[in-house]
């Protein structure tokens, strides 16, 4: 009994975790960082190897592991290339974390000057072990002004045999002397299906089975980090005793059942209210997290719409092809693409709420009550059996809305959420034509400075949060006659008019000039209010 206790423990102690064992050792086996990776391929094979790099990106994307492997690169014993052995004493001793010149430093922990100082000191000797003296120091950021002074000492006359790798989650925080004498790669998030993929790969050669449905799920729970999913995977191999399927990912990450999502979105196109909350009070019995269900419904709408647009679209890992065909022929694209806005806005908005349900159901409510005009105009009053509206032809457009509508622009300005340059180009613009969601401005030629693409996109964002819809703007530029802005500056002049008349005519003022010889000076009138 004592020997198996032992055996048991042995076995937990030399279990090694995915993320470790599954590190990449070279650059081949890196994944997902090919603008990176290119780049320090071709310094290393073409001896151009800079004296200090940057790495910048979000947790668990590969800063670390490819700081290590160019410093294994540098320090191979078979010499500098871009393909380390990996087998002489220096790349195993770099893998291992021995190598006694790498020196890696935790900047969260050493943040005061005197350690700077005291980490620098020994830069002027010669390596002990290999051809450079690599130093490695990790979250950057988090140093002190002064330890920074310091470290730009350092960095701007190295010695020729040491070799700076910094590494950064907010690289803003980085003074800018720094990052002007560093070359900076800037990792990105990887995407799902990128780290879906890499995750099969480990599963096979470790020669544990799969659901795809739930290797999708823990590759869209990493958020872009594949270290995060490697660790997401060891928790599922834990949590299933060694089964990696759709049912425990579920249960594991939180998420609702993919048939409870298919549910409501089936209620919504069906515009049911009653079976709508139906739905949501049998999957609040397991206390879900509603972000996370507001998630997977835009997910299932952006799939849908997918499904209207490209009908032969890959497989999709999670919803089967007849789910979406279903789903694609009950809703509307214009319908779709309105509950995909409400959807995400208010997972932006959930914390807000009262309470997390509260803010769902209002949500999901949204979805019912607002409607695009066209599908409004095609369905029936409630109580009535409602059906949802068909989509529209591919080939018909809607009638642009008659004059009333372009008119009502100042009216439609004065509701619209925003300042400053944004606020001056839509008041400068006649609108000449709307068309669904689709408008087409005049621009007053004396303005024309004002349109930038920055600008124009906020007017386009302000508009979309009005009409609770995506729009698309035209701005043409011209001689723009009913613009708001000349509308305020006519009433303007107007005011200013009869502040002058009323000056003229008052009897105090008349009095003033017989007795005093008083000059009304006109350019210093201003009107009240």
């Amino acid at each position: 009994m004592r020997d198996d206790c032992r055996l048991a423990e042995t076995k937990s102690m030399s279990y090694l975790v995915l993320a470790r064992k599954w590190r990449p050792r070279n650059f081949a086996e890196l994944v997902g960082q090919e603008h990176v990776r290119q780049a320090l391929v071709n310094a290393l094979d073409s001896g151009r190897v800079h004296h200090a790099f940057l790495f910048t990106g979000t947790r668990g994307v590969g800063k670390t592991t490819i700081a290590r492997i160019l410093a294994k690169s540098l320090n191979c014993e078979r010499g500098v290339s871009s393909k380390p052995c990996g087998e002489c004493g220096a790349c195993r001793e770099i893998d291992e974390g021995r190598f006694v010149d790498l020196i890696e430093v935790d900047a969260a922990s050493r943040t005061k000057v005197d350690d700077t100082r005291e980490l620098l000191e020994n830069v002027q000797y010669l390596p002990t072990r290999g051809r450079y003296k690599v130093y490695l120091i990790d979250e950057v950021h988090m140093l002190s002004s002064h330890s920074f002074n310091a470290l730009l000492k350092t960095l701007e006359e190295p010695p020729p045999h040491v070799k700076f790798l910094l590494a950064t989650t907010d690289p803003q925080k980085l003074p800018v002397t720094v990052l002007s004498r560093c070359l900076q790669f800037n990792l990105k998030r990887l995407p799902a299906a990128l780290i879906a993929a890499r995750l099969l790969t480990i599963l096979e050669a470790e020669g544990v089975a799969a659901e795809p449905a739930a290797v999708a799920l823990l590759s869209r729970a990493a958020d872009g980090s594949l270290r995060d999913a490697l660790s997401l995977l060891d928790q599922m191999l834990a949590y299933g005793a060694g089964r990696v399927t759709e049912k425990d990912a579920r249960a594991m990450l939180g998420t609702v059942d993919r048939q409870q999502v298919v549910r409501l979105v089936e209620r919504l196109a069906e515009r049911d209210a009653r079976g709508l909350f139906e739905c949501i009070a049998a999957i609040d019995e397991f206390a879900p997290d509603y972000a996370q269900l507001l998630d997977e419904i835009a997910a299932l709408l952006q799939k849908v719409a997918l499904r209207q647009a490209v009908p032969g679209l890959n497989e999709d890992e999670i919803h089967s092809t007849e789910t979406l065909t279903a789903l694609a022929a009950k809703l509307a694209a214009d319908e779709l693409q309105l509950a995909f806005q409400i959807a995400i806005l208010g997972r932006r908005d959930l914390e807000l709420a009262p309470d997390p349900r509260t803010g769902i159901e209002m949500t999901l409510l949204r979805m019912l009550a607002f409607r695009p005009a066209e599908a409004s105009e095609n369905t029936q009053p409630a109580g009535e059996g409602r059906r949802p509206a068909s989509a529209p032809d591919a080939g018909t457009r809607p009638a642009p809305a008659p004059a009333a509508a372009t008119g009502d622009w100042p009216e439609l300005l004065s509701r619209l959420e925003l300042q400053g340059a944004a606020r001056q180009l839509a008041g400068n613009c006649q609108l000449l034509e709307r068309d669904g969601n689709r408008f087409r401005f005049l621009l007053d030629a004396r303005a024309q400075s004002l349109h930038t693409r920055q600008q124009e996109e906020r007017l386009a964002r302000a508009l979309a949060r009005l009409v609770g819809a995506p729009v698309t703007i035209e701005i043409e530029q011209g001689s723009a006659g009913d613009t708001p802005a000349r509308r305020e500056e006519q009433a303007r002049d107007e005011r200013l008019e009869k502040a002058r008349a009323a000056l003229e005519n008052d009897p105090n003022v008349q009095a003033l000039r017989d007795r005093f010889g008083a000059v009304l000076q006109p350019e210093s009138i201003k009107p009240v209010g």
